[in-house]
């Protein structure tokens, strides 16, 4: 029996060996279609390629696509368990052609491939046409099918648009024939919805392009997209009806029956299936970067959780159960997924706290629950309003209490649901728009309930599509921006990080994708509506853009990098201060820029040369190290609880992103060996290598208790040590010495330098009391009011030389006071001294106050027997000397 892993890999190589290029399943999460929520079919991430607004060095493509349908219009959610062939997470095989082959060569392929490689009898196989396709009608005849077994159907069963206007087709289908015994028809009867006739295989004939009159043309490029869902033939092939009877499913239910220690295929059969199903589709959005949340994808994965956790708890299961069976899921899927494999640690994780979290209000949800339907008619549905608190209390989605209301043969009133819901949505709108403030804050959170929360994509990608749900012009709504106007953009996702924790907005551009020549430049990206929507200030440089178009974002890719590697850092910087100088150290802000990083922490002094040097080479260890930088979501209180910094001024919800990076033997994490553990919602790295090099600047105050350190990463550190490299070649250029040198010669010259003033200081001194140097003879002092007062103005004398005068003169009156004023370069110093004798009747800095005033300036101190002062005007230095006189004359 052919398992799925080997269906799949017969699928991919014989279209392989038709020439087509084995392309990897794109993400879950479509980065080229706004309208879809999850990733649907394979044709997905070939859009671009169909419309040809996107080239590629193939024409021929073939894909095992993995697709999740379970929210928006595509949602199966409600089924699974409960049918043969519904899923929430399936793959899609496909086979497809750009441009390269049509009808002549697709209906082949798919008649040899199904009837040879996987030998399913022609005799049990029909097909169908578009009722005017006779081309198609006409190949298949050619094909050996008789005339009876190729149905016309006139309906859109048969002809696949891509939405109203644009690329479409007639299909092809090909069906399984299961036999008389099981109920149904043939494509087209009346009885077409029993199981008997199975559809194992389509053919989208991308041919024609419809126009908004209705009209079409036929394209200049012709296509195929083809799409055979991998369970459906699986079970085929491995002689069953039912996609749960396969090997992959059956190795899923019997590791949910192992770990619940129940029966897989008796009266709970349904449960394991659901729990399978669950969690083949949790696990990939996992995989695949969506993390459970109260909003958009996040919420979806989160549904899809609780759901298989509630079928868990049918079980009797009293602890989690999901993350033990992710093992066995790796094993079956792993190989031809990798991505499954590398994030298992996390998707484990993961699940486990879901779990823990769900269960502890899954007690109280279905007593509820219970207590409700006590007080019902028999077949009477559940009020809107216990549905509502169910949701609102304690996390039950909608679509769970309908699901174990079906068990019990009652409904929900959804109208009283969608009741409930609005009248909290106004109560919460009237709340805010009564708190004080400004009317556009009002307009952003009626945007929010209009459209719901912007869901970022940017932890997993720079580019992406998005639908315009909303754009502002002056604080106000409008419905387009025009060529040189600037403005506000909502879209329903976008990569675009919005300021918030100390990490700068990304920069870049938003394109029309209808006419990508319509240009806007995104220069700044904010929060609004509590942090529900991400605006983005654009100015048009070319074209338009208006409310509903399609576009395309682009983010500053140089400029992102720069910021994460900046960011990344800033989480390492922290941990190595915390090492270097205590556990009192903690974040007091940041700013993460593309050109530099500030980290500002409590710290009550400036750090010394060493304590500098031990912090910089720590973080670039542990950015040499070049471990992966690992994110995960969990409450506040478990993060902590690991050992996680939270980050000043940020506020926590229910959940955070946890970042960690380095390993060292810390007791932080989940094995007790991460370097850096910290809640932060910004963008990191990758690999702590990515960071490059880290260069500390300097430490300076940022206020009382707090210390800034300054620094750089990457290109722009390596500039700034090549410029620092340049300085010092030059410096040691110029002291003609070798760079290892230049501080000993700098030192030598320091010295030199030093003893050369000293030496001049010592002239100067000699020179202004021998009377030399342009001083001329000196004055002669004068006896006033008993007391020997020497006065004189000096050039070319500082201020710093006046004191050593000042004692020198008063040495050779033995008893007296001294005032010298010098001006020298424009600047005029005052000094004035008293002997010690003197020094109870006369204060030396009543002098130089004189003296200062009289010169036009203010002030002067000192002590008793030395005072100085400064002044601006030397030219009125008799007046000076008047004035002291005056104070010496009492």
């Amino acid at each position: 029996m052919a398992s799925l892993n080997d269906i799949r890999s017969t699928f991919l190589n014989y279209f392989a060996k038709q020439g087509h290029e084995i392309v990897d399943s794109s993400p879950l999460v479509p980065r080229n279609d706004p309208t879809l929520m999850f990733t649907n079919s394979g044709m997905v991430q070939f859009k671009n390629l169909f419309t040809g607004v996107e080239k590629r060095d193939y024409q021929r493509a073939t894909t095992s696509q993995k697709c999740v349908r379970a929210g928006g219009k595509h949602n199966d959610l409600d089924n699974v368990g409960y049918t043969a062939r519904h899923h929430t997470f399936f793959e899609m095989l496909g086979n497809f052609s750009f441009g390269d082959y049509f009808k002549e060569e697709a209906i082949p392929f798919a008649w040899e491939l199904i009837t040879k490689e996987f030998d399913i009898p022609k005799d049990k196989l029909y097909t169908t046409v578009y009722h005017t396709d006779d081309e198609a009608f006409e190949i298949w005849k050619k094909m050996g099918v008789a005339e009876d077994r190729i149905i016309r159907i006139p309906t859109h069963d048969n002809f696949w648009q891509m939405g109203p206007t644009g690329p479409c087709g007639p299909c092809t289908e090909i069906f399984y024939d299961h036999g008389e015994h099981i109920w149904g028809g043939p494509p087209g009867s009346p009885e077409e919805d029993g199981d008997r006739f199975i559809e194992i295989w389509n053919v989208v004939f991308m041919q024609n392009e419809q126009f908004e009159d209705g009209s079409m043309k036929a394209l200049d490029m012709q296509s195929i997209d083809t799409g055979m869902g991998l369970e459906r033939i699986g079970a085929l092939l491995q002689g069953s009806h039912d996609n749960y009877d396969t090997d992959l499913f059956k190795a899923l239910i019997e590791a949910s029956a192992n770990v619940t220690s129940t029966d897989p295929y008796g009266e709970q059969n349904v449960h394991h299936r659901v729990i399978a199903d669950h969690l083949r589709s949790t696990s990939f959005l996992m995989a695949d970067g969506v993390m459970p949340s109260n909003d958009g994808r996040g919420y979806v994965l989160r549904r899809i959780m609780r759901r298989a956790m509630r079928h868990a708890h049918l079980l009797g299961a009293k602890d989690p159960v999901m993350h033990q069976l992710v093992p066995s899921l790796v094993q079956q899927m792993g190989q031809a997924y990798p991505e499954l494999g590398q994030a298992q640690a996390l998707i484990e994780e993961t699940l486990k706290q879901e779990e823990t979290k769900f269960k502890a209000t899954l007690d109280r949800g279905l007593k509820l629950l219970d207590d409700e339907l006590d007080g019902l008619d028999d077949g009477a549905p559940l009020s809107g309003a216990a549905a509502f608190k169910l949701y609102d209390t304690y996390g039950f989605p909608l679509d769970l209490t309908q699901d174990a209301l079906r068990e019990k043969g009652r409904a929900v009133d959804t109208d009283g649901f969608d009741a409930a819901m609005a009248e909290q949505k106004a109560k919460a709108r009237a709340a805010h728009v009564g708190s004080g403030d400004v009317a556009e804050d009002a307009i952003w959170f009626d945007i929010a309930e209009d459209n719901g929360a912007s869901e970022f994509l940017g932890y997993d990608t720079e580019t992406a599509e998005g639908q315009v749900q909303a754009i502002l012009k002056d604080g106000a709504l409008v419905e387009a921006l025009a060529e040189g106007e600037e403005g506000w953009l909502v879209m329903n996702q976008t990569p675009f990080y919005a300021e918030s924790g100390g990490q700068v907005a990304d920069h870049g551009l938003v394109e029309r994708l209808e006419n990508r020549d319509h240009l806007a430049h995104v220069s700044d990206v904010q929060k609004f509506a509590d942090g529900k929507l991400i605006a983005h200030k654009v100015t048009m440089s070319r074209g338009s853009i208006a409310k509903g178009d399609p576009v395309a974002m682009i983010v500053d890719h140089s400029r992102r990098t720069s910021i994460r590697a900046n960011h990344s850092a800033t989480h390492l910087l922290h941990e190595a201060l915390r090492n270097a100088l205590g556990e009192h150290v903690a974040q007091r802000g940041s700013l993460n820029a593309d050109d530099r990083l500030r980290f500002d922490f409590s710290h009550n002094k400036a750090l010394s040369a060493e304590e500098l040097s031990k912090v910089g080479l720590e973080v670039n260890a542990y950015i040499r190290q070049n471990t992966a930088v690992e994110t995960r979501i969990m409450t506040p209180d478990d993060a902590r609880e690991m050992g996680a910094q939270a980050l000043f001024g940020e506020k926590y919800g229910d959940e955070v992103r946890v970042v960690s990076m380095g390993h060292a033997l810390t007791g932080k994490g989940l094995n007790g060996d991460t370097y850096s553990l910290e809640l932060c919602g910004g963008t990191h790295v990758k690999q702590t290598g990515d960071i490059g090099v880290f260069v500390l600047l300097s430490d300076s105050a940022s206020s009382a208790g707090v210390r800034r350190i300054e620094a750089l990463t990457g290109e722009v550190a390596f500039a700034h040590l090549e410029r620092e490299a340049k300085r010092v070649a030059e410096v040691a250029g110029t002291l003609k010495a070798q760079p290892a040198d230049i501080v000993d010669r700098v030192k030598a010259l320091l010295d030199e330098r030093k003893a050369l003033q000293n030496e001049v200081a010592t002239l100067r001194r000699e020179l202004a009391m021998s009377g030399g140097a342009g001083q001329g003879a000196g004055p002669e002092a004068k006896e006033i009011n008993g007391v020997k007062f020497f006065a004189q103005v000096l050039s070319g004398v500082s201020g710093k030389d006046l004191p050593p005068l000042i004692d020198e003169h008063k040495a050779r009156l033995e008893s007296g006071a001294v005032l010298l004023i010098a001006d020298t370069d424009g600047k005029v110093a005052v000094a004035a001294g008293v002997t010690d004798d003197l020094k109870g009747d006369l204060s030396a800095v009543d002098l130089v106050r004189a003296a200062v005033g009289a010169l036009g300036g203010k002030g002067g101190g000192g002590r008793p027997d030395m005072a100085q002062g400064g002044a601006k005007d030397a030219s009125k230095s008799d007046e000076a000397f008047a004035a002291a006189e005056a104070v010496i004359a009492g």
